[in-house]
Formats: structure tokens, sequence, C-alpha cells
């Protein structure tokens, strides 16, 4: 029995002809109460849930959300003694406010520049100032530092000061990204997710051709995983309808097959692809033993995007294949056999039939392989070459090598914006209610 049942009975009436419980309260508010409890009962069961969500996946994409717009690296200095945060390039910052974007550096921000650098220095900030603007600039972190050692012995005039130290300062350039980076938050990361920047005068423009590569690797990206789940289908859907057809005995067996690649490590799975495919591989030598290459015209399989395809997709299949049959087993087969005996043929009969009931299963799986092959790293850092790389290996690149975390931030925003944007439109061209993972 419930407790909304047990707190409504037994019940009397009162005078005024209201149901009430046995202590005398109104039937009403009992059954609100009870109700009231279950609900909280329910929501203290899955507490632990939420809070493991919020801290393992909320809180990290709202840090990530935050960095790819933090500009505090040229903004201010957190001082590693005392822990407070210090303001730099204060008197630069202040003489960008005060002048439109594309005015020629006069005397007083020459002025203003030489005591930002010296006090940077003074502090040991330098390093992060020089970093974030090579970011935007090539090569400028040698000039911050290398004009900071000289910045305290300048003086008037500072303009011809500091162009005596380097030249370089006198590229607007330059100038440019500094007006960039005196925002404690910009989009300008996400700009150069795209492949944009801005110019002088502050106008978004699009960078130089051989600097272009963020758009491209997104296409490549989107374009493998699409066709790698395409080849999870056509390989998974005919696994799946053995497996929901064949007798139990052996279609355990088969199952036990299938669910063998997630007993073995991913990295052991990566590796011997590369022991088969490369050019002195097991697959060459059967084709060069088969005579159908010769041995000097080997195929390159490895270290490229082909490599990229077999492998992500033979680690991928099994993700195809378990939404099909969860979808594929309830099917009853009679369907089938009644579309027959109706005069259908085979091929209509599955057409009509029996493939309009496995949607579910299929866009489920196809949903589950595509995020997961957007998001891959380890094969296509160890299978794919300069050819076969993906996005994620260029956001690691920036986490780890270049060290540019804002940026590493706006391409996985935008990855994960592409990702909940096909996440809608599946929702609203087939329905989320259809999707079926078991």
């Amino acid at each position: 029995m419930t407790d909304a049942v047990a707190a409504a009975a037994p019940t009397t009436r009162a005078t005024d002809g209201r149901l009430t419980t046995a202590d005398g309260k109104p039937l009403k508010a009992a059954l609100a109460r009870a109700q009231a409890r279950n609900k909280r009962r329910a929501f203290f069961l899955v507490v632990p849930l939420l809070l493991f969500v919020v801290v393992t996946f909320l809180v990290p994409i709202g840090q990530m959300l935050s960095m790819s717009v933090n500009n505090s690296a040229f903004y201010s200095w957190k001082d590693r003694d005392t822990g407070d945060t210090i303001p730099l390039m204060v008197d630069l910052r202040g003489w960008f406010n005060e002048n439109e974007p594309g005015t020629e550096p006069d005397e007083a921000a020459y002025a203003a520049l030489a005591a930002g650098l010296a006090h940077a220095r003074d502090i040991k900030a330098i390093g992060q100032i020089g970093t974030r603007i090579n970011y935007e600039v090539s090569g400028t972190r040698s000039l911050f530092t290398g004009t900071s050692r000289k910045a305290e012995r300048m003086e008037p005039p500072y303009k011809e000061a500091i162009l005596d130290a380097d030249e370089e300062w006198a590229d607007p350039e330059i100038w440019a990204a500094m007006r960039s980076a005196s925002k404690a938050f910009t989009l300008d990361f996400y700009l150069a997710a795209l492949d944009r920047t801005r110019d002088a005068d502050g106008n978004i423009v699009k960078v130089d051709e051989e600097r272009a590569v963020y758009i491209l690797l997104f296409q490549r990206t989107f374009v493998l995983s699409a066709l790698i789940t395409l080849m999870t289908l056509i390989l998974g859907f005919p696994i799946a309808h053995l497996l929901a057809t064949l007798p139990l005995r052996h279609s355990n067996l088969l199952m036990i097959l299938v669910l063998l690649p997630f007993w073995t490590s991913l990295l052991v799975r990566t590796t011997s692809w590369i022991v088969l495919l490369q050019s002195q591989g097991v697959v060459n030598d059967l084709w060069v033993a088969s005579g159908l290459i010769d041995d000097g015209n080997r195929l390159q399989m490895i270290y490229n995007r082909t490599g990229t395809i077999i492998a992500m997709t033979h680690i991928l299949l099994p993700f195809m294949v378990l939404p099909l049959y969860s979808v594929m087993r309830p099917i009853d087969p009679s369907y089938v056999r009644a579309a027959r005996s109706l005069g259908a043929t085979s091929w209509t009969a599955f057409r009509r039939v029996y493939l309009p009931q496995t949607v579910p299963g299929i866009g489920a799986g196809g949903l589950l392989v595509f995020i997961l092959a957007v998001g891959y790293y380890i094969t296509p850092a160890l299978v794919g070459g300069s050819s076969g790389q993906l996005i994620s290996n260029l956001i690691a690149f920036h986490m780890q090598k270049s060290l540019n975390w804002s940026l590493a931030a706006a391409l996985a925003s935008l990855l994960l914006g592409a990702v909940l944007l096909l996440y809608w439109l599946y929702d609203r061209l087939v329905g989320i209610d259809n999707l079926k993972l078991g």
C-alpha cells in the first residue's frame, strides 16, 4: 500500500461534508503531503547521480566555455606567492579605450607600452603577456621579453626608444593583437577557431590561406565521421540481423565475438591495425604472395586517412551492432512471412515491413557512432598521419604543446555545439522518442 493510499484510509466524513482522514485532517491535504513526501524521497534517491553529473559534466563544460572567452593573460597576473591578482598594461589598455581601432600609436601609446613592459618584467609576468600575443602574431614572445629588459632604462621620446630597441613594434598587426587582448573577455578565440582574425582597423577578415586549418579539420572530422558511421551501419546491420534470428546457441557465440573488442585494450586494437596495414605488414604480404600486387607497389594503408577509417570502423562497430540488435530482437518474423504470403518479394518485404521497424535502432546506432567518432583522439593520432588527423588531435595539441587553452576550449565548444545541433536535427526529423538503445 502506498503512502498516499495509507494516508487516505480509513476516511470519515466531516459535518460539513468534506472527507477527512481518521485523525480528522482533510483528505485532500493528506494526499498532497503524501505526494510531496514521495517526491522528496525520489529526489534524494537521485541526488548522488545528480551531483556526479554536475561535478563531472556540467562544471567542466562551464569551465571550458568560460576559458574560451577568457582573456586574462594580457589583462591580469595572479601572484603565485600571495594569490593577489595584479592588473597588467593598465595605461596601454586605457589608451586603447580612448582611441578607435586603426589609430596610429602616438607618443602616449609608446609611453604606456614602456611602462607596462617594465612593470610586467618586475612582477615576472612578461612571459605570460608575450605568450598571449604570440597566439595571434607568431614570434612576438621574444619581442616582448627582449624589449622588457630595456624598458626600465628608456627615456622620452618613448616611441623612438622602443623602435630603436626593435623595429617590429611599428607593425600594426602587433598593435591590433594587443588591442584585441586588452579586454578581460573576448570572442577572438572563436574567430581564430573559424580561421578568422581582426585587421588593424578591427574588421573581421580571413586569415592567410596557409594558416587556415581549423575549418578544414572540422570538415574532415564530420565527413570522416559520417563515412565511418555509414560503414559501421553497412557492416553491422547483417551482423545484428543474424544475432536476432539465429538460434540462441549460435547467437550467443556471435555475441561474444561482437563484444570481444570491449575486452581488449583500445591501444592494443589500434596498434594491431598498424601491424596489419603497414607497407611490410600482414595484409600487404598476403596480397604480394597471392600475386594481386607487386612487391614494389605495396599499398600505403596506414598513417593516412585510409588507416583512420579502417581502424575506427572496427573499433566503433559494436556501438552500431548493439542498438540494432536490441531493436531487431523483438521484431516478429511472422510479419515478413505474412508479406511474402501476400505476394511481396523478399526485397519488398524487407524494405516495406522489416526495415521501417529497425529505424529506431539505426538512428540510435548512427547517432552514437557519429558522436563518438567526432571526438576520437587516440586512434587518429596513432594511425592517421597528417591527412587522417581530426579536430580532436588539434585540440589536444593546443592543450599539451602550444598551451593555448583558450583556443582549445573554443574549438571544443564549437565541436560540442555541432553535436548538440545534430542532436536537435535528429529530434526534429526523426523524433528523439523513436531512439532506442535497448
